[in-house]
């Protein structure tokens, strides 16, 4: 599978069914709120550069950029502030910008709000360099940087690396320690001496918790189990479950400091130092809810969503593409209907807490 396979769901989907994903951005901010109050602005008469690596719609980032332009202007009322979202080409740009700009008169956001602010895009993948060398003050990507540049291989008995063993576990493991030395030394490029990256990415904690493995049922064996249910009935054939498989790896907070512990690393030599990292845990929003109402069919159909806007792609493009679009389609909605069925029947056994490592990182004066 390629990165061009990959993408959120579009039309403002991610958003909406994302709850956790903003409330993961919002804590990572915490770390950038002591540093806003002494922001550096650019001597040298250039913008101020904030950029959100695997931006998607930008919906669950926009509070966390208001706070970062609203610090700047209460140090100065006409710096120049260019705010750059990436992600893939075929990322739904447009929503993201309806979602920026505001199409409602009632609605207000930081576009709308305050003057010499330039809202810009990227369809440039975070394994790449994507804005010039030294020109990035703030930088963040949360929850996006687990996705790797490339499918490593097969994992011949599940659709996901936590599930894998042996050799296909390492070849996930060998191919994402690249991957993320890569993009490291990418960020060190496009940092500004003095800037600051701000991550939050899935790991897999000190306790051995990941996403949605933090209680009882595996949200990744639960993926597995309904996809094995479809080959096994005949709906879809046995190549076409061996062909499925997140190119996705969580690694471990030691994983994540490598390339900072190790004084003869690039990432080292190019000057980023990381300043914190640390686990934590986000608590489902949807299985919050349910524990408040005690209702199994909303949460069901509230839940499963929010799985579907990021998983969708993966196992859509696990089916033999000589089918027919509409066929994978129906494929794809009776598999997600399963899932459905199974929160419904058991919803005391579902959760999607989300695990991250949160880094703080900064470039060299």
């Amino acid at each position: 599978m390629s990165q061009s396979s990959i993408s959120m769901k579009g039309g403002g989907y991610y958003s909406k069914n994302t709850q956790g994903a903003k409330h993961v951005i919002d804590r990572a901010g915490e770390n950038l709120i002591p540093k806003l109050s002494g922001i550096q602005l650019p001597g040298d008469q250039r913008p101020f550069a904030i950029i959100d690596y695997g931006a998607a719609d930008g919906g669950t980032s926009l509070g966390l950029v208001t706070s970062i332009v609203q610090a700047i202007r209460q140090q100065s009322t006409d710096q120049e502030i260019s705010v750059t979202y990436t992600d893939l080409p075929h990322n739904d740009f447009s929503s993201l910008f309806r979602m920026i700009h505001a199409q409602s008169p009632e609605e207000t956001t930081y576009a709308r709000e305050f003057s010499n602010v330039f809202v810009l895009s990227a369809g440039t993948s975070f394994y790449n360099q994507i804005v010039a060398s030294g020109s990035v003050d703030i930088g963040f990507s949360a929850t996006a940087m687990h996705w790797l540049s490339g499918l490593p291989g097969t994992i011949t008995d599940h659709v996901h690396a936590v599930g894998a063993h042996g050799r296909e576990w390492q070849v996930f493991r060998d191919y994402a320690k690249n991957d993320w030395e890569t993009i490291l030394v990418h960020r060190a490029r496009e940092l500004a001496p003095g800037g600051v990256l701000v991550m939050a990415n899935f790991c897999i904690d000190e306790k051995g918790r990941y996403l949605g493995n933090t209680g009882d049922a595996n949200m990744f064996d639960t993926f597995n189990l309904l996809w094995r249910e479809l080959a096994d009935s005949g709906l879809i054939s046995e190549i076409e479950y061996q062909s499925t498989a997140f190119p996705q790896f969580y690694r471990t907070k030691e994983q994540y400091c490598e390339p900072f512990d190790d004084p003869e690393s690039r990432v080292r030599a190019m000057g980023l130092c990381l300043e914190k990292a640390y686990t934590g845990v986000t608590k489902c929003p949807y299985r919050a809810e349910f524990d408040r109402v005690g209702d199994p069919i909303a949460f069901a159909d509230a839940y499963v969503p929010t799985l579907r806007s990021w998983s969708e792609t993966v196992f859509f493009g696990g089916l033999d593409h000589s089918r027919p679009m509409e066929e994978r389609r129906k494929i794809v909605d009776i598999f997600y209907q399963n899932y459905n069925n199974l929160v419904r029947n058991e919803p005391e056994l579902h959760a999607m807490d989300y695990v991250h490592t949160y880094m703080v990182v900064t470039k060299e004066t």
